[in-house]
């Protein structure tokens, strides 16, 4: 239903990005409120810090037991990986997002966050900020470039809201899902951002959880910060592929409910061990910023290690590398979060670890300021994991106020970024999508051949004959149709092969053979089939391959489809190509 009034495209845009903006940024603050209450109540339940918590061993349990019962017995579908899913909407699904995504994902990440769920709220609300931009514009009747701006208005309008860094906001959309957004696409972007960080101050204040004390910059310590920046480098890698192979690893158990009891018991004893990595942890990142030790609520077994000077960095060191596991097993055992949060979670805890290692093994004259290595190494890792080195420096810069840290947030993100390219492609939101051919890049060309669908371009035009036809009727079909080629098939509607219209024609004088020859006698194979629903830059590459001008398409039981021609997706493409680049 159009519920706007008739005026231009672009206007109508302008004002849903700000309705977008205030949607997201109130779905933002409703997440963050969600999350507090459910942790408020826990904490009065919880006992005094001298001694042992046994609720937060279950707790996450409960969370992503709540979260799996809600996802598949209400929701019934899959809402995990939330950016990756909003990616695949842009490229693969004309920006279409389900309406029941505009609340599911905050549900269900709320309670898995709450209850101690080892995961970050921000992937969820991005994906619930794109689902209200997708819905909303559909809802508007707009065309589908605009809907896909609403859609990186709805992401960009959800990281601003709940960090309440517009910039940043913007720079994650034009880094992460938008790759060949136009210049003219910025301005609704930035009243999207700037009004759902509005209305994130207005409900929350200006509380936040990454408040830090930060001491002046000095430029003799840049060495350290390009150290950490190759740190945070192997550690993206570590973070990336650590966490999609678990994630084939746990995704073989195909009983729900089994997957769910052997992720929490593996839960429970990790935080046993390690207590920061019970939920978010941005409490301990809090305290690392300004430069205080981190207090357990509760007593661990490894307890030993934080009364020696080394044991401190050993224990951290093991919450770094033990988060990507914790993460994951909430994700794999119903719960739903996403990967942003550790991002930055383990990124202050490499910067706390590397700068503590130095102070203690180094004869410095000057310790170095550890918080201020926390806050770089948040950025570091972030740059590393999403590949998202703009998106790093200045989110980091905006949500703790350290622009006086901006040189060594330069140097420690790019490098990490660099680092990590070397050997990883892809960021952890893309890498899926590039395996299956889904992904959406800064080529035009390539992003073109993406957004292509290759059944929609199938033409059922041509004659079709069985094998047994005789060649009587295939010449009476030549007489009365100009079709180049004709479409050989079994009993079942099976592909056999094809009959070559101009290689026929010597045939139409030999009347003596017309009751003699048949299709399987004419019919010869194509020098390549294409299946339905094959990527479009497979379908290319065999049409390069044979230079031919048109390949017959078939189904997976190998029912015949049509064909699909070279002109067709010429046409397609360059059609595609201007809609791409429509300001």
């Amino acid at each position: 239903m159009k519920f706007l009034p008739k005026t231009s495209e672009y206007t109508r845009l302008l004002v849903l990005s700000i309705a977008v903006g205030l949607l997201s940024g109130l779905a933002a603050v409703l997440l963050e409120r969600f999350i507090r209450l459910i942790q408020q109540m826990i904490a009065r339940t919880l006992t005094p810090d001298s001694a042992f918590n046994w609720p937060m061993l279950l707790l996450p349990a409960v969370g992503m037991l709540l979260s799996l019962l809600i996802v598949r017995y209400l929701i019934r579908d899959n809402i995990g990986h939330g950016v990756t899913k909003v990616l695949w909407s842009i490229s693969r699904n004309e920006s279409r997002i389900k309406p029941h995504n505009t609340w599911s994902s905050l549900v269900t990440s709320g309670l898995t966050i709450g209850f101690g769920g080892s995961v970050g709220a921000e992937a969820p609300i991005v994906y619930t900020g794109a689902a209200i931009g997708s819905n909303l514009g559909r809802a508007a009747g707009m065309t589908h470039h605009s809907i896909t701006v609403l859609v990186g208005c709805g992401a960009a309008g959800a990281i601003a809201g709940i960090f309440k860094a517009p910039l940043a906001g913007v720079l994650f959309t034009l880094e992460i899902l938008m790759f060949n957004i136009s210049m003219t696409s910025i301005t609704p972007l930035l009243l999207s951002t700037v009004t759902s960080t509005v209305v994130s101050y207005l409900l929350l204040g200006d509380y936040h959880p990454f408040s830090s004390t930060l001491t002046p910059f000095s430029m003799g310590n840049m060495p350290f910060y390009l150290v950490l920046g190759v740190f945070c480098g192997l550690m993206s890698l570590y973070f990336t592929r650590t966490t999609l192979g678990l994630e084939d690893r746990l995704g073989r158990y195909t009983r729900p409910f089994v997957k769910w009891i052997v992720c929490a018991v593996l839960m429970g004893l990790l935080v046993a061990l390690f207590p920061p990595l019970f939920g978010e942890g941005y409490d301990s990142v809090s305290s690392l910023l300004n430069g205080n030790e981190v207090v357990f609520r509760n007593n661990t077994p490894l307890g030993f290690l934080l009364q020696s000077p080394w044991g401190i960095p050993a224990f951290f060191l093991g919450v770094m590398l033990l988060k990507v596991l914790t993460m994951t097993l909430t994700n794999a055992g119903g719960g739903v979060g996403g990967t942003f949060g550790p991002t930055l979670f383990i990124g202050a805890i490499a910067g706390f670890v590397l700068s503590r290692t130095f102070n203690l093994s180094l004869p410095l004259d000057t310790p170095l300021p550890e918080q201020n290595f926390v806050l770089v190494g948040m950025a570091g890792l972030m740059a590393g994991v999403m590949q998202a080195p703009l998106t790093a420096i200045f989110l980091i810069a905006e949500i703790t106020g350290g622009y006086e840290l901006l040189l060594p947030l330069i140097l420690c993100s790019t490098v990490s970024y660099g680092f990590t390219r070397i050997w990883e492609k892809y960021s952890i939101y893309t890498k899926r999508l590039a395996q299956s051919g889904d992904l959406l890049t800064h080529d035009n060309d390539q992003a073109v051949l993406t957004l292509l669908n290759t059944e929609e371009l199938i033409r059922d035009k041509y004659p079709r004959v069985q094998t047994g036809t005789t060649l009587r009727e295939i010449v009476r079909i030549i007489t009365n149709d100009n079709s180049a080629v004709i479409a050989v098939l079994d009993g079942e509607g099976k592909f056999q092969g094809v009959l070559d219209v101009d290689k026929l024609r010597r045939y139409i004088t030999r009347t003596d053979a017309y009751d003699k020859l048949h299709a399987y006698n004419l019919m010869e194979n194509p020098p390549a089939i294409i299946h339905r629903n094959e990527k479009m830059e497979s379908v290319m590459a065999k049409f390069d391959k044979t230079e031919a001008w048109r390949l017959p398409v078939i189904a997976d039981d190998g029912s015949y489809l049509g064909f699909l021609s070279k002109s067709r997706i010429l046409i397609a493409y360059r059609d595609q190509l201007r809609e791409l680049s429509a300001d």
